[in-house]
């Protein structure tokens, strides 16, 4: 059985795309959102604590990315990261930083939490990785695991609450789910309408071209298909897995290589328009 949750959120400087910090109750952690432009002049002692930190970053073609890290002074950290790309040792660029810290964390344990932080949102499959190399053979005490585990399933609910769904996996189907089709163009593939857009299932195929004007006029859909086929995610036409998109009319427009409208070209198995369930 699934309980409630309650979650403070302060707004420290009154607006929401400002800092922001986030407790869930009967927890010694803490989220603190901060903007890239707020860095260089934060003075926060809790930022200043062991912790790790996703860094939110937005890719030249509209897909997201995410650096995960760990550090003993998190505020230091995100300070050598504005230095190293002033430098050009760091090529990604990134707006917002997501800083967990707790009481009791030391660097054993926030090199166990880096590292599997990393695995799930790999297997969430929702971001592109830019952490090259964690700690996997960590050795902690099963209690310490435990604990670190805890900490883990309460750093989803809060970065989740906080927009950025990295460590959420891809919605499955249910027994009630109303599956959609998309043909066209040598594409066939099927889905589901899930809580964050559009599920597009395992299987299914894309077409094997795209339209001359798909470029200009769908360019950011036209960029996500080049990218799920560059990271993985479509192989030899076909998903590789679940994959879920924020809008029907993204699912269709990637499958079908071409401007899609998702209410008319997702149908159900006796060809009704998603427009009409």
């Amino acid at each position: 059985m699934a309980y409630g949750k309650a979650i403070e959120l302060f707004l420290v400087n009154g607006t929401a795309d400002s800092l922001v910090t986030a407790e869930l109750s009967n927890w010694n952690g803490k989220a603190i959102k901060i903007p890239r432009t707020e860095v260089s002049a934060c003075d926060r002692d809790d930022i200043r604590g062991v912790g790790v930190y996703f860094l939110i970053c937005q890719e030249d073609d509209g897909t997201d990315s995410v650096y995960i890290g760990e550090a003993e002074n998190v505020l230091d950290r995100l300070a050598q990261h504005l230095r190293d790309y002033q430098s050009g040792k760091e090529k990604y660029y990134w707006n917002t930083a997501v800083i967990f810290v707790g009481r009791d964390l030391n660097k054993a344990l926030i090199r166990y939490l880096e590292n599997r932080f990393v695995e799930i949102a790999k297997d969430c499959g929702r971001y592109a990785i830019l952490t090259k190399n964690t700690y996997k053979n960590t050795v902690l005490k099963e209690a310490q695991v435990a604990s670190m585990e805890e900490f883990i399933d309460n750093v989803k609910i809060l970065i989740n609450t906080l927009g950025y769904k990295v460590l959420m996996p891809v919605p499955k189907a249910t027994d009630d789910t109303v599956y959609l089709y998309c043909k066209g163009s040598g594409a066939s593939a099927k889905g589901f309408v899930s809580a964050g857009g559009f599920t597009v299932t395992k299987g299914s195929l894309v077409s094997d071209h795209t339209v001359p004007s798909f470029e200009i006029r769908g360019k950011n859909y036209y960029n996500l298909r080049k990218t799920l086929i560059r990271d993985g995610v479509i192989e030899d036409r076909a998903f590789v897995r679940d994959y879920e998109f924020n809008a029907p009319s993204a699912a269709s427009a990637v499958i079908l290589g071409r401007t899609s409208n998702g209410k008319d070209d997702w149908k159900n198995a006796d060809g009704v328009k998603l427009k009409e369930l």
